[in-house]
């Protein structure tokens, strides 16, 4: 294939209790990387309202557009002070939260299937190239039942399909304000320590989508 890889990042906009969601800013950081190694990666970005309509509608719609190599995206998760990778995605969608719309679920589980699904092993190596950069970056395999979970599951529906060779989800904290602390007196990981480490992400994912591309394409030449 001579068409250079592409890679799509997404993140969600605001939400009821999150009126900021540091997930746009990340992402378009990273949409705006140059570097040398990415000289062969086109990078889209894509921000999601955060309703089930919304990813229900856009992400079929985003994937047709883009026809991305691999997915890469971000979501906040308020209550964790650190990095969190997850590595599937749960059949479950909460009943007690509505999402930006006002909508809930009118049931438990997103399909009548497993009870979850994976990633796949790639993301162990997304973790130990954010860890490299110093951060606080922990494996989850928990993604929660909100917008993060279900975008998570439709993600690996169509890897499963044949859209993306690769996915991956990354729960990201909220970040420090003007050198604020945390009341334990622990700072809050900073916009340019995310960049740094979504950054190292982006490219250890570039190198498992161009593999991954390889390695289908000796296949078809077999």
């Amino acid at each position: 294939m001579s068409d250079r890889l592409r890679i799509l990042l997404t993140g969600f906009g605001p939400f009821p209790g999150a009126p900021h969601n540091p997930t746009q800013p990340l992402v378009a950081r990273l949409a705006q990387l140059r570097r040398p190694a990415l000289d062969d990666v086109e990078l889209s970005r894509h921000i999601f309202p955060v309703t089930y309509a919304a990813v229900d509608r856009q992400l079929p719609e985003v994937l047709a557009k883009v026809r991305p190599d691999a997915l890469l995206m971000f979501g906040l998760a308020a209550r964790t002070p650190y990095l969190r990778i997850e590595s599937r995605a749960r059949n479950a969608v909460t009943m007690l939260w509505p999402d930006a719309a006002n909508t809930r679920s009118s049931k438990r589980g997103i399909a009548g299937r497993a009870d979850a699904m994976t990633f796949g092993p790639h993301t162990a190596r997304l973790l130990r190239a954010a860890r490299l950069t110093g951060i606080d970056a922990r494996p989850s395999r928990d993604a929660g039942a909100y917008l993060c979970n279900y975008l998570s599951w439709r993600a690996i529906e169509n890897v499963r399909a044949g859209g993306p060779r690769l996915a991956a989800f990354i729960h990201i904290p909220l970040l420090a304000r003007s050198g604020a602390v945390r009341r334990k007196g622990a700072p809050r990981i900073t916009l340019e320590e995310l960049v740094d480490a979504g950054e190292a992400m982006l490219m250890e994912m570039a190198r498992l989508a161009r593999k991954a591309r390889n390695i289908h394409c000796a296949g078809v030449n077999i």
